[in-house]
């Protein structure tokens, strides 16, 4: 990878597709209207591509295999006919399909054109590893950086596994070499599914009964939030950041240099936001996938244009369905139905007791009814 002659780099960031084999229209229409509309140069796809819980994925061996990479095949078609390269890395749902992250990134991933990366030497799995953008010149000088990180899958009994120490080990270690090669830290942004803690920072704790607050749960059970002043005009909080209930530290090692810039997530579908905690820019980019819950037509996309000649700064913005292909989806009732649902077990509970003190209330007062009547 390295800068265009006119010294710009533009990268597209695709998250929660997680489709299924009878994958969405309006999914396809969107990815495809996004890549042609912006033309990137490197398209980053940061996890949950696949809906790998339930039962859409049938077979077993390499009748299961075919049946995911018919899918991915597909979900990708838009980037690999204009010969774009991609990097990949993964989600919590990825993997849950049967087949290993390592397994779906050798054996998918790789087997596509301009699949670029490669995994992280000593980090296990897949979708861990660096992609240095050189100079425009042809030089070897790295003028700036990306970090994939695999940032896990959900932990036994609820949440998230904790973010892997061992690939914060890695990141420093890269860090410093990119260092010694060039001279000086390289200017970087990291992409990961799951947010990290610290992405609460950024958000603004408010009382119950605020217009817009969102409820949160877990480690920030029964607080509610909304955007900070650091986010901006536009961003999105639709729902609670999903963190895992432990830190392992990951934010204290990526801001203790100022190498990187920004970190952008996925993973919850409805948020886009950018806001900033200490020196470092923590993003959201919106789910694309319209076989799974999310914000209707504001799925989308993110972009981000880099700039040869200032490495420390970046352009970043977003493009959605609404925008690149209209107001209408081939199916109303069940994105508008798929749009109410909880995004989490943990945001289903309330919802479910709620339903049933419903349910009670009105069998109480049939009886009662009947009783009086």
């Amino acid at each position: 990878m390295k800068f265009n002659s006119d010294g710009k780099f533009k990268i597209m960031q695709i998250t929660d597709m997680q489709e299924i084999p009878a994958i969405s229209a309006d999914t396809l229409n969107l990815l495809e209207a996004a890549v042609e509309a912006e033309k990137p140069d490197l398209v980053v796809y940061t996890g949950d591509q696949i809906k790998g819980y339930g039962v859409t994925y049938k077979g077993k061996g390499k009748e299961l295999e075919r049946a995911v990479a018919k899918t991915i095949n597909t979900l990708l078609e838009p980037v690999t006919k204009r010969n774009i390269p991609f990097a990949v890395t993964f989600g919590n749902h990825d993997r849950q399909v049967g087949i290993s992250n390592a397994d779906q990134f050798k054996d998918i991933y790789k087997a596509l054109p301009n699949c670029i990366g490669e995994q992280a030497e000593g980090i296990d799995g897949g979708g861990t590893y660096n992609i240095p953008i050189k100079a425009s010149d042809g030089s070897d000088r790295d003028v700036f950086n990306l970090y994939l990180f695999d940032s896990g899958t959900d932990a036994k009994g609820g949440g998230y596994e904790p973010f892997d120490k061992s690939i914060i080990e890695w990141y420093k270690k890269t860090r410093d070499n990119l260092k010694a090669k060039n001279g000086d830290y390289v200017s970087s942004i990291i992409f990961q599914h799951i947010p990290m803690p610290e992405y609460y920072n950024i958000l603004k704790r408010v009382k119950k009964n605020e217009k817009g607050a969102i409820r949160a749960f877990r480690t920030h059970k029964n607080e509610y939030y909304k955007l900070g002043d650091t986010c901006r005009k536009g961003d999105m909080l639709e729902e609670p950041p999903s963190i895992p209930d432990i830190n392992n530290g990951e934010f204290d090692a990526i801001s203790e240099k100022g190498d990187v810039l920004a970190v952008f997530v996925g993973h919850d579908h409805k948020n886009s936001f950018v806001g900033r905690y200490k020196n470092v820019d923590l993003g959201f980019t919106q789910s694309s996938g319209f076989n799974v819950y999310g914000n209707r037509t504001k799925r989308g996309v993110r972009c981000f244009v880099l700039d040869e000649s200032n490495p420390n700064k970046y352009e970043t913005y977003t493009r959605t369905y609404d925008e690149l292909v209209g107001k209408k989806v081939s199916r109303p009732v069940f994105d508008y139905i798929s749009s109410k649902a909880p995004a989490t077990v943990d945001a289903a509970i309330p919802m479910i007791i709620k339903a049933v003190s419903v349910i009670a209330l009105i069998v109480i007062l049939i009886i009662l009814l009947t009783k009086l009547l």
